[in-house]
């Protein structure tokens, strides 16, 4: 049987994550230093250092908190579950707190173990509107702390709490709704920012592979008439061939400054978050980097 995520301890493991994170891309980067200043022989190219602690710094911390992320929604997506099912309790003259029990039987995906929790507390002796509160925190998100509010105060008004837990289930449920809605719109933003990208790296190869060869050889031959008659070669000076490896840099270091920057527009775009967009960032950077590095860099990873 597989092992219950535990979204608590999980978030308490968030600045853990981030610590290695940082930890790692610091040192990758010390290593880019000594590489680039003639220190030590390290196997890859200084630069290749700065990219995996780019890397380093956005991937483990975007998925990690994405996962929270996912949890965490998919224990919205089931909310409305439970709240009718205790609604449902609570109609045959169930207290709050035995309809919570009772329901707490059910299957709710990720949910459960939050309900389940919900539940032994209550049966410890914890008032049932405490529980909730506790369940609330845990969670943590604008919507669920919504909901349990909009429950607790209709417990200790002594209204009829069946209803309210109805009308909050079908809210609930419109909401995601109007975020399914929200994210398919934003799915074609998001893919075509890929594929801007992408056409990017493409111009990009097309420039190294075609265009700074010809110019190579085009500063050459201006070079070497220069030379033959007697002009000094300065006025070609610009298009040597000394100037190319720099060139190839800044081309790469452009494909990997879109990266970070698309990645984090696609996140937001998506999901609203910066570490979702960190995630994005991450996917880029290792296309950029297998592109530009790999394919067309001569880049030999095993060596």
């Amino acid at each position: 049987m597989a092992k219950e995520f535990d979204l608590q301890k999980a978030k308490k493991n968030v600045k853990t994550v981030l610590g290695i994170s940082v930890a790692v891309g610091i040192l990758l980067i010390f290593m880019g230093i000594l590489d680039a200043a003639g220190a030590v022989a390290l196997p890859l190219d200084g630069f290749d250092y700065f990219i995996f602690a780019g890397m380093a710094f956005l991937g483990p911390y975007g998925f990690y908190q994405s996962k929270i992320d996912k949890t965490v929604e998919e224990i919205e997506r089931r909310l409305p579950d439970f709240l009718r099912d205790v609604s449902e309790a609570g109609r045959f003259g169930m207290t709050l707190a035995d309809a919570i029990i009772v329901a707490s039987s059910g299957r709710y995906g990720k949910l459960t173990p939050e309900i389940r929790k919900m539940a032994a507390q209550i049966q410890w002796g914890v008032p049932a509107t405490q529980a909730i509160k506790l369940f609330a925190e845990r969670v943590n998100t604008p919507l669920v702390e919504r909901i349990t509010t909009i429950v607790i105060k209709a417990s200790d008004a002594g209204g009829n709490v069946a209803d309210v837990l109805s009308m909050v289930a079908h809210s609930v449920k419109e909401v995601h709704h109007a975020q399914d809605e929200q994210r398919i719109e934003m799915t074609t933003y998001l893919a075509v920012i890929y594929i801007a990208y992408m056409v990017f790296i493409a111009t990009i190869i097309i420039l190294d592979t075609t265009f700074l060869p010809q110019m190579e050889k085009a500063g050459a031959a201006l070079q070497e008439g220069a030379a033959k008659s007697g002009i000094s070669g300065g006025a070609v000076a610009l298009i040597q061939a000394q100037y190319i490896p720099e060139i190839k840099f800044i081309f790469t270091l452009s494909v990997m400054i879109h990266a970070i920057g698309d990645g984090i527009v696609a996140g937001i775009l998506q999901k609203g978050k910066f570490s979702e967009g960190m995630k994005h960032s991450f996917i880029m950077l290792i296309i950029g980097f297998i592109a530009l590095r790999v394919m067309f860099g001569g880049l030999n990873l095993m060596g």
